[in-house]
């Protein structure tokens, strides 16, 4: 799975990378200044934008964060493996 996440996410996205965290890491609540587009490779994770309710990913979902949108994180049981990138 991983070479068709990544090779959607770099069909649309500069700046491209893989992150993983364990079970229950947090993100404390951060923004932007690019268009952020992710993609989960394994795992889940819970992004919590600001006002607005929670999105679960699971793999092979995408995330489309406009600039300057205000979030958090939760990963999941499993722990998470996502590819992130800057929009084109």
């Amino acid at each position: 799975m991983s070479d068709s996440v990544e090779q959607r996410l770099r069909a649309e996205a500069d700046h491209c990378y893989q992150w993983s965290n364990g079970p229950g890491a947090t993100y404390a609540v951060h923004d932007h200044r690019y268009r952020k587009i992710l993609y989960v490779e394994s795992g889940s994770i819970t992004f919590t934008p600001v006002d607005k309710s929670p999105i679960v990913m699971q793999p092979g979902d995408r995330l489309d964060l406009p600039p300057g949108t205000r979030h958090g994180a939760i990963v999941g049981d499993e722990g998470v493996t996502c590819w992130e990138g800057q929009a084109k």
